[in-house]
């Protein structure tokens, strides 16, 4: 199997800060030749949309490419899963991203996973193939929000969420106000993020190249995941003796 990532730049640094803010951004990490074949993959993806509602490449796309599907066991991604999660993981979803130019971006949001057991982790793993830039469908985030364990975060615009959920509440471990940071992340970085992390995506400008990404979902077992989007004839078809795919 080809190399996805190159040297190594999870450190315990970059593990503090994922736990301190809820996300950590790997700049440059995924190879050339993933690069490459990630494009493919996802532009083949991108061809396929809008598609059935009701199954949606997008939602669904490691069951519409072999080289997305072959990911989901790399060895190399699940050894970066479990040095945050543990051994005991199980897949959750593989979900394309892909943003061309004049996309709209999408709202502030945090997603849910067993909010009364912080036993339990559910961990999101981007690849931003071509990467982006400020102002250009680029991810933001508030950092310590995470901590918050707080699934129903909600905001159409970044005064929506200052001015609602946000104020008055302040970090955690810090005790800082809460704010939103913009990220940039180059050419085939990785992010982490927990999922019940603040999030959303400024829109992409009219005129650029389509921004290609995909994620990649681990969680602990014990819990029922509302974002798992596999059909279970696929769940039968990569069944395997690790239990990653099994439902819990």
């Amino acid at each position: 199997m080809f190399e996805l990532f190159g040297a190594d730049s999870f450190d315990d640094a970059a593990r503090s800060r994922l736990d301190a803010d809820g996300h950590v951004v790997l700049p440059g990490l995924l190879t050339e030749d993933a690069r490459t074949q990630l494009t493919h993959a996802l532009a083949g993806i991108q061809a396929l949309l809008p598609g059935d509602e009701e199954h949606r490449p997008n939602h669904y796309s490691a069951e519409y490419d072999v080289l997305l599907a072959s990911l989901i066991r790399h060895p190399q991604l699940l050894a970066l899963a479990r040095r945050v999660l543990g051994k005991d993981i199980r897949f959750d979803h593989c979900v394309a991203l892909n943003r061309p130019g004049g996309n709209d971006g999408r709202g502030w949001h945090s997603h849910a996973y067993a909010e009364g057991d912080p036993h339990l982790g559910f961990l999101r793993i981007f690849f931003y193939v071509n990467g982006f830039v400020l102002g250009d469908g680029n991810l933001k985030v508030v950092p310590g929000s995470h901590l918050f364990r707080d699934a129903d975060i909600r905001a159409a615009t970044d005064v929506d969420l200052q001015q609602g959920w946000m104020q008055n509440r302040v970090h955690p471990l810090t005790g800082a106000a809460l704010r939103i940071e913009p990220l940039a992340a180059p050419p085939g970085s990785v992010a982490l993020m927990w999922t019940h992390a603040a999030h959303g995506v400024n829109p992409r400008r009219a005129g650029s190249a389509t921004r290609w990404s995909v994620v990649y979902a681990y969680r602990n077992p014990g819990a029922e995941s509302h974002a798992r989007w596999i059909t279970p004839g696929f769940e039968r078809s990569m069944a395997g003796t690790d239990g990653l795919m099994s439902l819990y």
